[in-house]
């Protein structure tokens, strides 16, 4: 038995704080978690969770219209907005609880205040002045999302506040290029709010496939988003009931809400690191070496605040493997290759690997296997919807290195393809594998010839 109240104590009870301590409380040690706001942290709270509920919602408009194709003759549908919400918030609510629960029955100590670092191995609960001591101390305190310093910036919502909104805007125009910026999107779009999408860059969705990038901006425009991109936002002014969003090419856009999906920064600041010389990354970020541990030696981190891969399920996997590495004896690194990846645009995309131009980068030879296509559904539906699959291969060793697909249930095919990418598998061992048919998924496994650039575009 040490000196200190508890062997570990986790400041932010998001997925990856969670975690490593009940994982922690299972190897024997004494565990505690302060969380400031609500247990579960991002992804149950205010992330991916309420998020899809909300895609789910947006998308019967578009599949009652749709099954005209079919022979039904949907009457007038009414939606409303306050009673989705309040479903959402009784789900949201709910899946908290068996966090919280499953804290308990490991024996975690639960702290419903804000923590911060008074020393090394204090921590100070609230603005009161208690404080408690641990050997070992876990920062899972997440990110936080950004909203640029323009004139007029506190009139802007992020993703955090489009949660519990009252009412629906008329128009919306959303800020950002991002998976965030998208989702949200299809979401008001579908629910029908007039959206506008405005971005930066030259193509939504930085960092995917470029394929990707450009059939999501192609099928979303054709649902009615009017995507900007090359702009950007350099005021706000209040303007009646609605605002006006002022780009810096001197236009003006009208409208009901605008909405920052802009990035989100690791909640670091107020914590007391700094004060404590652990050594934070440009943008906020805590910087930790493989098994998560700062640059003080009893105080590790895990998850968005440490920037390395923003996602749930890696938020997981880093605070497991901190706990069987710190409490369990049993040294575990995390492996942040071949993530899988899905945004749940409208449609949707599911990728894991690398790009075509990542892989371009990284080997001498690469083949590509790609099919754009028409559903079988839409074959009825009406709808002109695209679907998009693409394949990249080292062409030395025949590896698939990267699987990209744009349409339906991409995500779900996305999470399946990992396994095979991860295992090294081959384009000769996806052309041995009998398609099930009929399936979109059977494109995968069909696809036999190369493509070959366009002779003006290979020029170039």
């Amino acid at each position: 038995m040490s000196d200190y109240d508890f062997d570990l104590f986790v400041i932010g009870a998001g997925s990856g704080g969670v975690r490593a301590a009940r994982i922690a409380a299972g190897y024997g040690a004494r565990v505690a978690i302060a969380e400031e706001y609500r247990v579960g942290g991002t992804c149950v709270i205010r992330g991916c969770i309420p998020k899809k509920l909300l895609v789910y919602a947006s998308q019967f408009g578009e599949a009652f219209e749709q099954s005209r194709g079919f022979g039904w003759q949907p009457g007038e549908a009414a939606f409303d907005w306050a009673d989705l919400i309040a479903r959402k918030d009784r789900e949201i609510d709910r899946l908290s609880g068996i966090y919280i629960r499953n804290l308990k029955k490991a024996g975690v100590a639960i702290f419903d205040v804000r923590a911060a670092l008074a020393d090394a191995n204090t921590v100070r609960l609230g603005d009161d002045g208690r404080t408690v001591t641990a050997e070992t101390i876990l920062i899972a305190t997440g990110a936080w999302p950004f909203v640029p310093d323009i004139p007029g910036a506190g009139h802007a919502i992020t993703s955090n506040e489009a949660f519990q909104l009252a009412a629906l805007p008329r128009h919306i125009t959303i800020v950002g290029g991002g998976y965030i910026a998208v989702e949200f999107a299809g979401i008001f779009q579908g629910l029908g709010v007039e959206t506008t999408l405005a971005y930066r860059g030259e193509e939504i969705l930085r960092g995917f496939d470029d394929d990707l990038r450009a059939g999501l901006h192609r099928e979303m425009a054709k649902k009615g988003v009017d995507i900007r991109v090359s702009c950007s936002i350099v005021a706000i002014e209040a303007d009646g009931p609605g605002y006006v969003a002022r780009l810096d090419s001197g236009a003006a856009i009208e409208t009901g809400l605008v909405m920052y999906a802009t990035g989100r920064k690791p909640n670091t600041p107020g914590i007391g690191l700094e004060r404590l010389g652990v050594r934070l990354g440009y943008s906020g970020e805590i910087l930790v070496d493989a098994g998560s541990r700062s640059s003080l030696a009893n105080i590790y981190a895990v998850g968005d605040v440490t920037d390395r891969a923003a996602l749930t399920p890696v938020a997981i996997r880093e605070g497991h493997a901190f706990a069987d590495t710190v409490f369990g004896g049993k040294p575990t690194a995390v492996d942040y290759a071949n993530i899988p990846t899905a945004v749940f645009s409208q449609p949707e995309i599911g990728t894991v690997g690398l790009t075509e131009a990542e892989a371009c980068r990284k080997f001498d030879t690469v083949d590509i296997y790609k099919s754009t296509f028409t559903p079988l559904k839409h074959t009825l539906s009406g709808s002109d919807e695209k679907m998009t699959m693409k394949l990249v291969v080292d062409g030395a060793t025949d590896r698939v290195v990267g699987c990209h697909i744009l349409g339906p249930d991409a995500g779900e095919m996305a999470q399946l393809l990992a396994i095979a990418v991860k295992m090294g598998a081959r384009k000769a061992d996806f052309d041995a594998t009998v398609a099930l048919h009929p399936s979109s998924a059977e494109e995968l496994v069909t696809m036999r010839e190369k493509w070959t650039p366009p002779a003006a575009e290979a020029a170039e």
